[in-house]
Protein backbone atom coordinates (compact mmCIF):
# COMPACT_ATOMS: atom_id res chain seq x y z
CA UNK A 1 0.00 0.00 0.00
CA UNK A 2 2.15 3.12 -1.12
CA UNK A 3 1.53 6.34 -0.10
CA UNK A 4 -0.13 8.88 -3.19
CA UNK A 5 2.34 10.56 -5.13
CA UNK A 6 1.76 13.91 -4.53
CA UNK A 7 3.93 17.10 -4.64
CA UNK A 8 2.02 19.25 -2.05
CA UNK A 9 2.34 16.38 0.46
CA UNK A 10 5.84 15.99 0.10
CA UNK A 11 7.11 18.44 2.96
CA UNK A 12 4.42 16.69 5.63
CA UNK A 13 5.03 13.41 4.72
CA UNK A 14 9.27 13.60 4.94
CA UNK A 15 8.24 15.84 8.28
CA UNK A 16 7.09 12.52 9.80
CA UNK A 17 9.03 10.00 8.36
CA UNK A 18 11.61 11.90 10.61
CA UNK A 19 9.23 12.33 13.46
CA UNK A 20 7.72 8.61 13.11
CA UNK A 21 11.63 7.25 13.06
CA UNK A 22 12.75 8.10 16.81
CA UNK A 23 8.97 6.93 17.47
CA UNK A 24 8.98 3.55 17.00
CA UNK A 25 12.23 3.35 18.17
CA UNK A 26 11.14 5.55 22.06
CA UNK A 27 7.67 3.53 21.76
CA UNK A 28 6.05 7.39 21.81
CA UNK A 29 3.62 7.24 18.89
CA UNK A 30 0.78 7.50 21.57
CA UNK A 31 2.57 10.26 23.37
CA UNK A 32 1.95 12.01 19.68
CA UNK A 33 -2.10 11.58 19.86
CA UNK A 34 -5.39 12.33 22.09
CA UNK A 35 -6.37 8.65 22.39
CA UNK A 36 -8.93 9.74 25.40
CA UNK A 37 -9.67 13.15 27.13
CA UNK A 38 -11.23 13.36 30.76
CA UNK A 39 -12.01 17.08 30.86
CA UNK A 40 -13.76 18.94 33.35
CA UNK A 41 -15.12 22.34 32.58
CA UNK A 42 -17.44 25.32 34.37
CA UNK A 43 -21.24 24.47 33.37
CA UNK A 44 -20.54 21.07 32.69
CA UNK A 45 -23.60 18.66 32.39
CA UNK A 46 -22.51 15.49 30.82
CA UNK A 47 -19.17 13.96 28.60
CA UNK A 48 -20.12 11.14 25.66
CA UNK A 49 -17.20 9.77 24.11
CA UNK A 50 -18.30 8.59 20.46
CA UNK A 51 -15.99 6.49 18.35
CA UNK A 52 -13.54 9.43 17.16
CA UNK A 53 -14.87 12.96 19.55
CA UNK A 54 -15.20 13.19 22.72
CA UNK A 55 -18.51 15.93 23.24
CA UNK A 56 -18.52 17.78 26.16
CA UNK A 57 -21.82 19.62 26.92
CA UNK A 58 -21.40 22.98 28.66
CA UNK A 59 -24.92 24.13 28.34
CA UNK A 60 -25.68 25.84 25.45
CA UNK A 61 -22.99 24.53 23.82
CA UNK A 62 -20.67 21.36 22.94
CA UNK A 63 -16.79 21.10 22.80
CA UNK A 64 -15.79 18.34 20.44
CA UNK A 65 -12.72 16.88 20.40
CA UNK A 66 -11.93 15.15 18.03
CA UNK A 67 -9.13 12.29 18.95
CA UNK A 68 -6.86 10.35 17.10
CA UNK A 69 -9.26 7.02 17.41
CA UNK A 70 -10.12 5.56 14.42
CA UNK A 71 -13.01 3.11 13.79
CA UNK A 72 -13.86 1.17 11.04
CA UNK A 73 -16.84 -1.45 10.94
CA UNK A 74 -18.59 0.45 13.68
CA UNK A 75 -15.30 -0.56 15.78
CA UNK A 76 -12.39 1.49 17.97
CA UNK A 77 -9.26 0.21 16.37
CA UNK A 78 -6.40 -0.19 19.19
CA UNK A 79 -3.96 2.50 18.46
CA UNK A 80 -4.78 5.80 17.93
CA UNK A 81 -3.36 7.17 14.30
CA UNK A 82 -0.70 10.82 14.92
CA UNK A 83 -2.67 14.03 14.07
CA UNK A 84 -5.96 11.95 12.56
CA UNK A 85 -7.82 14.07 14.92
CA UNK A 86 -6.27 17.11 13.79
CA UNK A 87 -6.74 16.56 10.28
CA UNK A 88 -10.96 15.71 10.43
CA UNK A 89 -11.43 18.63 12.46
CA UNK A 90 -9.82 21.07 10.53
CA UNK A 91 -11.19 19.78 7.34
CA UNK A 92 -14.59 19.74 8.71
CA UNK A 93 -14.03 23.42 9.79
CA UNK A 94 -12.37 24.18 6.00
CA UNK A 95 -16.18 22.85 4.56
CA UNK A 96 -18.90 23.84 7.00
CA UNK A 97 -17.93 27.46 6.14
CA UNK A 98 -17.76 26.92 2.85
CA UNK A 99 -21.56 25.64 2.82
CA UNK A 100 -23.26 28.16 5.59
CA UNK A 101 -25.19 29.77 2.20
CA UNK A 102 -26.83 26.34 2.01
CA UNK A 103 -27.75 26.00 5.56
CA UNK A 104 -27.52 26.93 8.73
CA UNK A 105 -24.10 24.91 10.50
CA UNK A 106 -23.46 24.32 14.01
CA UNK A 107 -19.70 24.86 14.56
CA UNK A 108 -18.81 28.82 16.51
CA UNK A 109 -15.36 28.61 17.20
CA UNK A 110 -11.94 26.09 16.51
CA UNK A 111 -10.22 27.36 19.35
CA UNK A 112 -7.67 24.51 19.24
CA UNK A 113 -6.31 22.30 16.20
CA UNK A 114 -8.51 19.32 17.50
CA UNK A 115 -11.63 20.96 19.04
CA UNK A 116 -14.93 22.67 18.08
CA UNK A 117 -17.04 24.17 19.49
CA UNK A 118 -20.96 24.86 18.41
CA UNK A 119 -24.53 25.16 19.20
CA UNK A 120 -25.78 22.12 21.10
CA UNK A 121 -28.36 20.66 18.86
CA UNK A 122 -31.37 18.09 19.34
CA UNK A 123 -29.66 15.33 16.74
CA UNK A 124 -32.01 13.90 14.21
CA UNK A 125 -31.95 10.11 14.67
CA UNK A 126 -30.77 9.06 11.44
CA UNK A 127 -28.12 9.97 9.33
CA UNK A 128 -28.28 10.81 5.72
CA UNK A 129 -25.57 8.72 3.39
CA UNK A 130 -25.74 10.79 -0.46
CA UNK A 131 -23.84 8.18 -3.05
CA UNK A 132 -22.98 9.94 -6.33
CA UNK A 133 -21.28 6.13 -7.81
CA UNK A 134 -21.49 2.88 -6.95
CA UNK A 135 -18.93 2.26 -4.25
CA UNK A 136 -18.14 0.96 -0.95
CA UNK A 137 -21.35 -0.63 0.76
CA UNK A 138 -23.69 0.10 -1.99
CA UNK A 139 -21.03 -1.85 -4.38
CA UNK A 140 -20.91 -4.72 -1.79
CA UNK A 141 -24.68 -4.64 -1.61
CA UNK A 142 -24.94 -4.44 -5.79
CA UNK A 143 -22.46 -7.36 -6.09
CA UNK A 144 -24.09 -9.52 -3.44
CA UNK A 145 -27.41 -9.32 -6.30
CA UNK A 146 -29.16 -6.60 -4.13
CA UNK A 147 -31.12 -3.96 -7.06
CA UNK A 148 -32.31 -1.62 -3.86
CA UNK A 149 -30.49 0.29 -1.24
CA UNK A 150 -33.05 1.92 1.59
CA UNK A 151 -35.88 1.63 -0.80
CA UNK A 152 -34.06 3.56 -3.50
CA UNK A 153 -34.10 1.71 -6.80
CA UNK A 154 -30.45 0.84 -8.69
CA UNK A 155 -30.18 0.07 -12.33
CA UNK A 156 -28.96 -3.51 -13.76
CA UNK A 157 -25.33 -3.86 -15.33
CA UNK A 158 -23.85 -1.55 -13.42
CA UNK A 159 -19.89 -1.58 -12.86
CA UNK A 160 -18.03 -0.84 -9.31
CA UNK A 161 -17.64 3.13 -9.31
CA UNK A 162 -19.56 3.71 -11.80
CA UNK A 163 -21.94 7.06 -11.48
CA UNK A 164 -25.56 7.26 -10.76
CA UNK A 165 -27.69 8.76 -13.26
CA UNK A 166 -28.98 11.26 -10.06
CA UNK A 167 -27.32 10.70 -6.54
CA UNK A 168 -29.01 8.96 -4.60
CA UNK A 169 -29.57 9.15 -0.37
CA UNK A 170 -29.48 6.00 1.16
CA UNK A 171 -29.80 6.88 4.91
CA UNK A 172 -28.94 5.12 8.19
CA UNK A 173 -30.12 4.65 11.79
CA UNK A 174 -28.23 6.41 14.32
CA UNK A 175 -26.57 3.52 16.27
CA UNK A 176 -25.24 4.23 20.22
CA UNK A 177 -23.90 0.80 20.23
CA UNK A 178 -23.18 -1.59 17.24
CA UNK A 179 -23.75 -1.45 13.87
CA UNK A 180 -26.05 1.10 11.84
CA UNK A 181 -28.83 -0.22 10.15
CA UNK A 182 -29.82 0.93 6.24
CA UNK A 183 -33.56 2.60 6.28
CA UNK A 184 -36.05 3.52 3.48
CA UNK A 185 -37.54 6.97 4.00
CA UNK A 186 -41.19 5.15 4.38
CA UNK A 187 -39.26 4.05 7.20
CA UNK A 188 -38.56 6.95 8.77
CA UNK A 189 -41.64 8.15 7.89
CA UNK A 190 -43.25 5.17 9.36
CA UNK A 191 -41.51 5.10 12.58
CA UNK A 192 -42.45 8.59 12.90
CA UNK A 193 -38.63 9.76 13.39
CA UNK A 194 -39.44 12.89 11.81
CA UNK A 195 -41.86 15.06 11.02
CA UNK A 196 -42.32 14.69 6.31
CA UNK A 197 -41.60 18.26 5.97
CA UNK A 198 -38.48 18.46 8.00
CA UNK A 199 -37.25 14.90 6.20
CA UNK A 200 -37.96 16.92 2.93
CA UNK A 201 -35.78 19.80 4.28
CA UNK A 202 -33.13 17.74 5.05
CA UNK A 203 -32.76 15.54 1.54
CA UNK A 204 -33.04 19.06 -0.14
CA UNK A 205 -29.93 20.43 2.02
CA UNK A 206 -28.36 16.92 1.14
CA UNK A 207 -28.62 17.39 -1.82
CA UNK A 208 -26.96 20.47 -2.60
CA UNK A 209 -24.45 20.16 0.03
CA UNK A 210 -22.97 17.00 -1.99
CA UNK A 211 -23.67 19.16 -4.95
CA UNK A 212 -21.11 21.26 -3.21
CA UNK A 213 -18.97 19.08 -1.96
CA UNK A 214 -18.87 17.70 -5.58
CA UNK A 215 -17.82 21.04 -7.15
CA UNK A 216 -14.96 22.22 -4.58
CA UNK A 217 -13.74 18.34 -4.78
CA UNK A 218 -13.53 18.77 -8.55
CA UNK A 219 -11.12 22.22 -8.14
CA UNK A 220 -8.66 19.95 -6.71
CA UNK A 221 -9.00 16.87 -9.32
CA UNK A 222 -10.93 14.79 -7.11
CA UNK A 223 -14.30 13.29 -7.13
CA UNK A 224 -16.71 13.20 -4.16
CA UNK A 225 -18.22 9.24 -3.92
CA UNK A 226 -20.49 9.38 -1.72
CA UNK A 227 -20.60 11.01 2.35
CA UNK A 228 -22.66 11.37 5.34
CA UNK A 229 -24.57 14.14 6.86
CA UNK A 230 -26.16 14.32 10.10
CA UNK A 231 -28.45 17.26 11.14
CA UNK A 232 -29.91 18.54 14.42
CA UNK A 233 -32.55 20.95 15.55
CA UNK A 234 -31.32 24.55 17.35
CA UNK A 235 -34.23 26.62 18.51
CA UNK A 236 -36.65 24.47 16.09
CA UNK A 237 -34.55 24.95 13.00
CA UNK A 238 -32.84 22.21 10.85
CA UNK A 239 -28.73 22.63 11.60
CA UNK A 240 -26.21 20.77 9.96
CA UNK A 241 -23.90 19.08 12.52
CA UNK A 242 -20.32 17.21 13.11
CA UNK A 243 -18.06 16.80 10.36
CA UNK A 244 -18.42 17.88 7.05
CA UNK A 245 -16.52 16.15 3.79
CA UNK A 246 -14.17 14.36 5.47
CA UNK A 247 -12.04 11.10 4.75
CA UNK A 248 -13.87 9.49 7.60
CA UNK A 249 -17.26 10.28 6.18
CA UNK A 250 -16.64 10.49 2.62
CA UNK A 251 -14.76 8.98 -0.37
CA UNK A 252 -13.10 10.43 -2.62
CA UNK A 253 -11.35 9.25 -6.44
CA UNK A 254 -8.65 11.10 -8.01
CA UNK A 255 -10.65 12.44 -11.19
CA UNK A 256 -7.96 12.56 -13.73
CA UNK A 257 -7.75 8.55 -13.59
CA UNK A 258 -11.34 7.62 -13.19
CA UNK A 259 -12.07 7.13 -16.63
CA UNK A 260 -9.40 4.85 -17.82
CA UNK A 261 -9.98 2.95 -14.77
CA UNK A 262 -13.72 2.32 -15.47
CA UNK A 263 -13.38 1.34 -18.92
CA UNK A 264 -10.85 -0.62 -18.00
CA UNK A 265 -11.89 -2.58 -14.90
CA UNK A 266 -9.32 -0.93 -12.91
CA UNK A 267 -9.80 -0.38 -9.08
CA UNK A 268 -10.40 3.40 -8.42
CA UNK A 269 -7.46 5.39 -6.10
CA UNK A 270 -9.58 6.06 -3.36
CA UNK A 271 -8.79 9.28 -1.00
CA UNK A 272 -10.76 7.87 2.08
CA UNK A 273 -10.03 5.41 4.93
CA UNK A 274 -11.41 2.48 2.94
CA UNK A 275 -7.68 1.20 2.50
CA UNK A 276 -7.94 0.70 6.14
CA UNK A 277 -11.51 -1.62 5.65
CA UNK A 278 -9.65 -3.52 3.19
CA UNK A 279 -6.84 -4.05 5.49
CA UNK A 280 -8.72 -5.38 8.10
CA UNK A 281 -10.69 -7.58 5.63
CA UNK A 282 -7.73 -8.58 4.40
CA UNK A 283 -6.46 -9.66 7.65
CA UNK A 284 -9.92 -11.48 8.47
CA UNK A 285 -11.57 -8.93 10.36
CA UNK A 286 -15.32 -6.70 9.49
CA UNK A 287 -16.40 -6.51 12.90
CA UNK A 288 -19.03 -9.50 12.87
CA UNK A 289 -18.52 -11.85 15.89
CA UNK A 290 -16.12 -13.54 16.61
CA UNK A 291 -13.38 -11.76 14.96
CA UNK A 292 -10.54 -10.85 16.28
CA UNK A 293 -8.87 -7.36 15.91
CA UNK A 294 -5.29 -7.66 13.95
CA UNK A 295 -2.38 -6.56 15.87
CA UNK A 296 -1.79 -3.27 14.05
CA UNK A 297 2.51 -2.70 13.57
CA UNK A 298 3.69 0.97 13.77
CA UNK A 299 4.77 1.15 10.30
CA UNK A 300 1.05 0.59 9.44
CA UNK A 301 -0.21 3.32 11.71
CA UNK A 302 2.49 5.93 10.48
CA UNK A 303 1.15 4.73 6.85
CA UNK A 304 -2.19 5.34 8.12
CA UNK A 305 -0.93 9.25 9.40
CA UNK A 306 0.61 9.66 6.27
CA UNK A 307 -2.30 9.03 4.09
CA UNK A 308 -4.65 11.16 6.44
CA UNK A 309 -2.50 13.97 5.34
CA UNK A 310 -2.34 13.22 2.06
CA UNK A 311 -5.76 13.45 2.18
CA UNK A 312 -6.01 16.81 3.85
CA UNK A 313 -4.00 18.41 1.43
CA UNK A 314 -5.40 17.24 -1.55
CA UNK A 315 -9.04 18.13 -0.25
CA UNK A 316 -8.23 21.49 0.86
CA UNK A 317 -5.58 22.51 -1.28
CA UNK A 318 -3.76 23.48 1.62
CA UNK A 319 -0.26 22.93 3.24
CA UNK A 320 -0.62 21.37 6.49
CA UNK A 321 1.22 22.59 9.78
CA UNK A 322 1.13 19.88 12.01
CA UNK A 323 0.54 20.41 15.76
CA UNK A 324 1.19 16.91 17.04
CA UNK A 325 3.87 17.30 19.19
CA UNK A 326 4.77 15.53 22.79
CA UNK A 327 2.36 16.64 25.50
CA UNK A 328 -0.53 17.45 23.24
CA UNK A 329 -3.03 17.67 25.81
CA UNK A 330 -1.74 20.25 27.37
CA UNK A 331 -1.25 22.58 24.00
CA UNK A 332 -5.57 21.57 23.34
CA UNK A 333 -5.93 22.15 28.00
CA UNK A 334 -4.41 25.95 26.95
CA UNK A 335 -6.02 27.13 23.90
CA UNK A 336 -9.53 26.06 25.16
CA UNK A 337 -8.73 27.77 28.91
CA UNK A 338 -7.54 30.75 26.86
CA UNK A 339 -10.64 30.24 24.89
CA UNK A 340 -13.90 29.52 27.66
CA UNK A 341 -11.83 32.24 30.14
Amino acid sequence: MQPLKNSKTSSSTETWSRISDSAVHSNSIESLCIQYTDLRFKNQISRYQGKVRDVYDIGDRLVMIATDRISAFDCVLPRPIPSKGQVLNQIARHFLEAVRDICPVWLLETPDPNVSIGLKCNPVPIEIVVRGYLAGHAWRCYKSGLRSLCGVSMPDGMKESQAFQVPLITPTTKASEGHDQDVSREEILGMGLIPEKDLDTIYQYAHSLYQRGSEMARDHGLILVDTKYEFGYYEGQIMLMDEVHTPDSSRYYLADSYEDNLNNNKAQTQLSKEFVREWLIAHGFQGLEGQMMPHMSDSFVWEISNRYIELYERITGKEFENFALPDIMIRLKENLRSYLD
